[in-house]
């Protein structure tokens, strides 16, 4: 979450400026194996990842699927596309690639929906939440259960059986 560049500091791994991130994507790659093309952050670095959040905010008005598809196809044109997805103009394009490969998805509706009340609201909600939550680093995952109170957050790149070990703890609270 990247509401801008002015203000933003990670002291844990160096950032404060986009270039720097290059490196944290070469990591997050050799740790996950996803593909991810490091030069957008010093081609065309994204000034900020609130306009992506409220873009899948605006998909999500449409169905929960919808977001889903939005959510993925956004990330893919700015982790293997290089697109920088801070911009009105990528996000509307990468909604209408959507659409045509998956008609479920209505681009129209996504492009009015874009700055709508409803949108920001729920954006502005998902940020309170972030807040109430105390995250302050990112990747991160809130595991809940429902009827338990107790709440885990995880932090960071984890491998698959850390993640596996925090379900089965919150599954044997009872």
């Amino acid at each position: 979450m990247l509401a801008g560049w002015p203000h933003y500091r990670d002291d844990m791994r160096a950032v404060s400026k986009p270039v720097q991130m290059g490196p944290v994507w070469l990591e997050a790659k050799q740790m996950t194996g996803v593909s991810l093309d490091d030069r957008i952050w010093f081609l065309d670095p994204p000034a900020s990842s609130y306009p992506a959040c409220l873009a899948v905010k605006a998909a999500a008005l449409q169905s929960p699927e919808a977001a889903e598809l939005y959510l993925k196809a956004v990330q893919q044109a700015v982790m293997t596309g290089g697109k920088n997805i801070a911009k009105k103009e990528v996000l509307l394009s990468v909604a209408a690639d959507l659409a045509t490969t998956r008609p479920e998805f209505d681009a129209v509706l996504f492009k009015e929906r874009l700055q709508s009340k409803a949108a920001i609201a729920a954006f502005k909600a998902d940020l309170a939440e972030v807040d109430s939550a105390r995250i302050t680093r990112f990747p991160s995952l809130v595991l809940s259960r429902n009827g338990v109170s107790r709440k885990l957050l995880l932090t960071g790149y984890r491998p698959l059986e850390a993640l596996e070990a925090s379900v089965e703890q919150l599954l044997a609270d009872t």
